[in-house]
This record gives structure tokens, sequence and C-alpha cells, in this order.
């Protein structure tokens, strides 16, 4: 019987458990400061990356009399001093929009399709012009509607064919706006939405 007790594993001593966590802990303690150093060397350094590029290509002053200069040019952070701009005295003329409540559909010349634009209008010529195109917007409707439809699919399919469209409702709307009140005005027309179906 004494053989059987022999031929048993022996279960680890209390020592070596104890040395086995030990040297855990000591393990832990070293991770955790490689980490905290880490962090501090990374968050703790009082230059933003920007900073340190600029003060690597920025030579600095040789003297305390040169840094009392740049800091009295407004320099003292190590940057250059930034001059804005003079925006040039030209006149400029305010632009009026308008744009149509509700997109116009129409069928296309020879298609079974249809196209919806959204329409915007523009003018420099003053707000007046764009009271006109407000006050004969019906005729104006109809007027843009009609051209619209002697366009052909192959013809709005491009943006060269779009701008063509755009022109042809500059002139329509100019005709209109001459023959109701003297004077036209409108001078771009612009596409807030575009559709074919």
């Amino acid at each position: 019987m004494a053989d059987a007790t022999e031929d048993a594993p022996k279960e680890p001593g209390i020592v070596s458990k104890i040395i086995k966590l030990i040297v855990r802990l000591v393990i832990a303690a070293i991770l955790l400061g490689v980490g905290f150093a880490g962090g501090w060397f990374y968050f703790a350094n009082p230059m933003s990356p920007a900073q340190n590029a600029l003060s690597l290509l920025a030579p600095e002053p040789e003297t305390e009399g040169e840094a009392a200069e740049g800091e009295g040019e407004g320099e003292g952070d190590g940057l250059p001093e930034r001059i804005p701009r003079e925006l040039p005295e030209t006149a400029m003329f305010e632009t009026s929009y308008y744009q149509m409540e509700e997109p116009l559909t129409t069928n296309l010349m020879g298609s079974r399709r249809y196209m919806q634009v959204g329409i915007g209008m523009s003018t420099q010529y003053g707000e007046q012009v764009m009271t006109n195109v407000e006050t004969h917007k019906v005729a104006i409707r109809s007027d843009i509607l009609n051209i619209m439809g002697d366009f052909s699919e192959e013809t709005v399919s491009d943006a060269a064919g779009r701008d063509e469209l755009a022109l042809a409702i500059k002139n329509v709307v100019n005709a209109r706006l001459e023959g109701l009140e003297g004077f036209g005005g409108v001078e771009d027309v612009f596409f807030t939405s575009f559709v074919l179906q």
C-alpha cells in the first residue's frame, strides 16, 4: 500500500503557487508601467505634430534679442505672421433669383417619354425683373411648356442639349417680358431638377 501512495502525482506545494503568483504580479506591473510610460510620452507632449514639424523647419532665434523682436511682430508662437488679402474695390451687381414653385412637365418631341424640370432664373438688373416674372408667370409657364415640347429626347440627354434648352427658355421668357413690360432682363436659366421618364 505504501507503493500506491508514492505513485500518485503530488500536488504542487503552497510555496510554488506563491512564486507563480508573484511572477505574474511582477509581469503585470511591468506591462502597466510600459503602458503608462508610453501614454505619458504620447499624450503629455505639449506640441501638436504640426507644431513639432514646424519647429523642425523654422530656425530658432540665435539670441534673446532676436526672440524679443519676433514676439513684437506677432511671431512669438513660432508661426509666420498672417496678412489678409485685400478685396478688390470693384462694383459688384446684386443678383436676384426666382424659382418657379412647381416643376414643368411635357412630352418630348417624337417620343413617348416625358421631361419634368424645375426652373430657376436670375438677373442683375434688379428685383423688378423678377417681380415681372412673378406677375406674368401663367403666360411664361405656357411659353416654356411650348418650347420644351420642341426638344427631342436625344437633344436633352446631354449637357450641351440642356444648355441649348436653357438658352431657348431664357429667350422665350425675355420675349414675353419685352412684349408685356417693355424689357426682358432674365440673364440665366437654371434647372433645379431635371427628370426624363
